[in-house]
């Protein structure tokens, strides 16, 4: 028994840290203990330990493991990708032949679409994003898939490295070097930058993941339900005597409840082994994980925005909250040229038009004193009324010209 809470307390403690650790730096987490907790993983207690070892060995083991931390999350390799890989054919080498003679052919039959469809939008996800990597041969095609909006992209920057004006909505990755339009984020897990071309694919790889995930937790449970009751039924009497009132007294002895689950479990790795129960329990602890990350990336696309685009949008927030932000309006005739302009115009221009049905109306600015903006950047000073300038408290102020709706925000994710 103490061996099975073991392996429980293992276990729980390994999901609770990676759901941190994947979830723990999202904006909309960031002011909740969740977020605290990954600051303080992440930030506060390698800072102690950095304090303490260069007094013990002059830095070496956290400048080591710094560099080692930085080569993981900054750097292009494959390992991280190996691993998950490597941790799926592991669990399905030691889970599928120890359950396989119990099952039924409906689930036999089932079983190698499910594990199949992980790896397959593993690759899908993680090779050579084409369509969404900015070149100069696809340059002027990729400036007119998105309108800059003035909050978030401005027209006339260019990128550093890549040397051309960069597409609203784009972003230029370090680890691969190259501009991504549309950009989310850099996954480690696949070792490639998520955007327009390969998002979809991402999506897909969450979900078939926590599909077969869940899938082995519930198969883990089919198999073993018989196996331990009949041990119960054999060794436990109370077993026998498992309906109880429906007066409230089922609630009533915790302690008594809870002695039994550790029991059933640990009986379950008895009759089961690591093999099917381990891995069934390891299943059961972790196949919120990936659906949970795909929920908030259903989020996103509900709200119109990109991982990347929901921190920006979490900076004007917390900007709004000082009062140091004003909303104001772009001049009408600018906001109807750019309508009126035909979509096959200057496509060489610093502005383009678009294939977006919408134009942004909105402006904000954040001013160093609180006060209203007295010098408006040149950038923006031919397109907004100075004196519409007014402050602006909250999100739901301002327009995001890329909500087109959930439907077509969908729609346009899967393109």
């Amino acid at each position: 028994m103490a061996f099975a809470r073991n392996i429980a307390i293992f276990t729980i403690s390994v999901s609770f840290l990676t759901f941190v650790a994947f979830f723990g730096r999202l904006p909309a987490l960031r002011n909740t203990p969740i977020g605290f907790l990954h600051r303080l993983l992440a930030i506060h207690i390698p800072r102690a330990l950095r304090v303490i070892d260069i007094c013990f060995t002059d830095g070496r083991i956290t400048g080591g493991t710094s560099r080692l931390g930085y080569h993981l999350m900054y750097e292009s390799h494959p390992l991280v990708l190996i691993f998950f890989l490597g941790l799926i054919t592991a669990s399905t080498a030691l889970f599928v032949p120890s359950v396989w003679p119990y099952l039924p052919l409906h689930h036999k039959l089932l079983i190698p679409v499910i594990l199949a469809l992980p790896y397959l939008f593993t690759y899908l996800s993680a090779r050579r994003n084409t369509e969404g990597c900015i070149t100069a041969s696809n340059h002027a095609s990729q400036m007119r898939h998105y309108p800059y909006d003035r909050i978030l992209y401005y027209p006339g920057n260019h990128c550093r490295t890549c040397k051309f004006l960069k597409p609203a909505r784009s972003k230029h990755c370090s680890i691969c070097n190259t501009c991504v339009a549309r950009a989310d984020h850099h996954c480690i897990w696949v070792n490639n930058c998520l955007g327009r071309g390969n998002y979809r694919w991402f999506l897909a790889l969450l979900l078939s993941t926590g599909v077969m995930i869940a899938y082995g937790a519930y198969v883990a449970y089919i198999v073993l339900t018989p196996l331990v009751r009949h041990h119960y039924i054999q060794y436990e009497p109370w077993y026998r005597y498992r309906n109880y009132p429906t007066n409230g007294a089922l609630w009533e002895n915790f302690d008594t409840k809870l002695h039994k689950f550790v029991t059933c479990a640990s009986i379950a790795l008895d009759v089961g082994g690591l093999c099917l129960s381990g891995v069934g329990l390891l299943a059961l602890l972790t196949w919120p994980l990936p659906l949970a990350l795909l929920a908030y990336h259903v989020y996103l696309i509900w709200a119109g925005m990109t991982t990347n685009e929901s921190a920006k949008w979490a900076d004007w927030r917390d900007d709004m909250n000082d009062g140091v932000v004003f909303l104001g309006l772009r001049k009408e005739e600018a906001v109807e040229h750019a309508k009126r302009q035909p979509k096959t115009g200057n496509l060489d221009a610093e502005e383009p038009p678009t294939t977006w049905p919408l134009q942004s109306r909105h402006i904000i600015i954040r001013t160093m004193d609180g006060k209203p903006p007295l010098n408006i950047p040149s950038r923006i000073k031919n397109v907004a009324k100075e004196s519409s300038f007014e402050r602006c408290w909250s999100l739901n102020e301002v327009e995001n010209v890329y909500d087109l709706g959930f439907w077509e925000n969908f729609l346009e994710a899967m393109r």
